[in-house]
């Protein structure tokens, strides 16, 4: 695990869109495709922005990029906060990338347990892993929230202790919502791990995460350090503000 620290957002981006097709070059030659799961929230845009740039799209060969998710909250595609929604408009539509290539959690299913196990399964068939294993994906990009939550692995919460499922849906009391979610155990599993945390609202709990007494049902983060992968958490100055 290593931190790399960049002058602001942008340089940021640039950095993750460098370390995309890095992955995406590696794992195309060796395997044949490249499976990334995306993360949701504000961070990514400017990652999309990059890769879909005339400077960073010649360098992937999409048609072998498979395109999976960390987390999804419970709403339908087309609502402003779904995590495939931003993505679809930032990134999958602007490449032009072919639907069965595109591999969405169903946020809008009125049963989300069942929706996760569904999901869990399409990881396994994409990734070729056995189910009762977890899903070995090429890259996973996360962001990391002010509370050190991690896709939607948030503080105290269920899913935080779940060792034998892959994709589940999880309760999170202080914002009165269910999400969608990979598990630990799938994060560890992966070959690469791409965390990009941006802003000084994120200082104080980059610091705790990353040198802090480890209480990880407290700083979910913590925990990325367990990963038998790369893990590379890339932080702005104002992120980085609070290390040493």
């Amino acid at each position: 695990m290593r931190i790399e620290r960049v002058a602001d957002s942008a340089a940021a981006a640039a950095r993750g869109a460098a370390l995309f097709a890095a992955c995406a070059a590696r794992a195309i030659e060796e395997r044949g495709q490249f499976v990334v799961a995306l993360s949701g929230g504000s961070t990514p845009r400017a990652l999309h922005a990059c890769l879909v740039s005339d400077e960073w799209r010649p360098r992937v060969d999409w048609p072998y990029v498979e395109f999976c998710w960390g987390d999804e909250r419970a709403v339908p595609p087309d609502d402003p906060q779904s995590n495939f929604g931003m993505a679809r408009d930032t990134l999958l539509e602007p490449l032009e990338i072919a639907g069965e290539r595109i591999h969405r959690m169903r946020g809008e299913a009125a049963d989300l347990a069942a929706a996760a196990a569904d999901y869990a399964a399409e990881l396994a068939r994409v990734t070729g892993t056995p189910a009762q294993a977890p899903p070995v994906l090429d890259l996973i990009l996360l962001g990391m929230g002010p509370d050190a939550h991690t896709a939607s692995l948030f503080p105290e919460t269920a899913a935080l202790q779940v060792s034998d499922r892959w994709v589940v849906a999880n309760r999170v009391p202080v914002l009165d919502m269910t999400r969608l979610t990979i598990t630990f155990p799938v994060i560890h599993a992966a070959r690469s791990v791409v965390v990009l945390v941006s802003g000084a609202e994120k200082a104080s709990a980059l610091s705790t995460v990353l040198t802090g007494p480890r209480d990880p049902d407290r700083f979910p983060a913590q925990r990325l350090a367990d990963a038998g992968g790369t893990v590379i958490w890339l932080a702005d100055e104002a992120a980085h503000a609070g290390l040493a």
